[in-house]
């Protein structure tokens, strides 16, 4: 399924909350692999390590897919946000509750 479809199918409000379901349980999908490789290929380096090696992390078998080096501002990924929803044809509620 594309984006597109994605958010013709679904309102903002339902993927926020599975958003807030993932924030809760953990990731979905892809993501929850890559954990459990490195969870397994963790167990695996550290019952193979060398004697007075240190036990290697979970993290050090994590794949990093965004290799940014420079952290954005709040103001910079808003305006990436804002192009995002005009890529995608969305539009803006300028109203205040």
């Amino acid at each position: 399924m594309t984006v597109r479809e994605l958010l013709a199918r679904i309102s903002s409000s339902e993927l926020a909350e599975w958003r807030a379901f993932e924030q809760l349980t953990g990731p979905l999908g892809g993501a929850r692999g890559d954990v459990q490789a490195a969870l397994i290929a963790s167990v695996i380096a550290g019952a193979n390590r060398g004697k007075g090696q240190r036990a290697p992390k979970v993290s050090d078998f994590m794949p990093r897919w965004d290799r940014t080096k420079v952290r954005k501002s709040p103001e910079d990924l808003f305006r990436q946000a804002e192009m995002a929803n005009a890529a995608l044809g969305g539009s803006f509620n300028t109203t205040t509750a």
